[in-house]
C-alpha cells in the first residue's frame, strides 16, 4: 500500500484497514511461533502498513486541530 493511497481514503475507511491489519499482524505472529508462517517478508509488510497509516491519521489529526 503506497502512501497515495492511504492519503485518498477517508478516516472511516482508514480506521477499519488498520483493524484489518492489526488482526492480520496478530495471526501472522501465530502462525511465524508455530512454524506455519509461509510468507515472511509478509509479517514486515503488514508492519510498515500499519505504521504507515497510523502516521498519515495522526497528521490528519493534527492538521484538522
Amino acid at each position: 500500500m503506497k502512501a497515495e493511497d492511504v492519503r485518498a481514503k477517508s478516516h472511516d475507511e482508514l480506521a477499519s484497514e488498520l483493524v484489518n491489519l492489526k488482526k492480520e499482524a496478530f495471526n501472522l505472529r501465530f502462525q511465524a511461533a508455530s512454524g506455519q508462517l509461509e510468507n515472511t517478508a509478509r509479517v514486515r509488510q503488514v508492519r510498515r502498513d500499519i505504521a504507515r497509516i497510523q502516521t498519515i491519521m495522526n497528521e490528519n489529526a493534527a492538521n484538522s486541530a
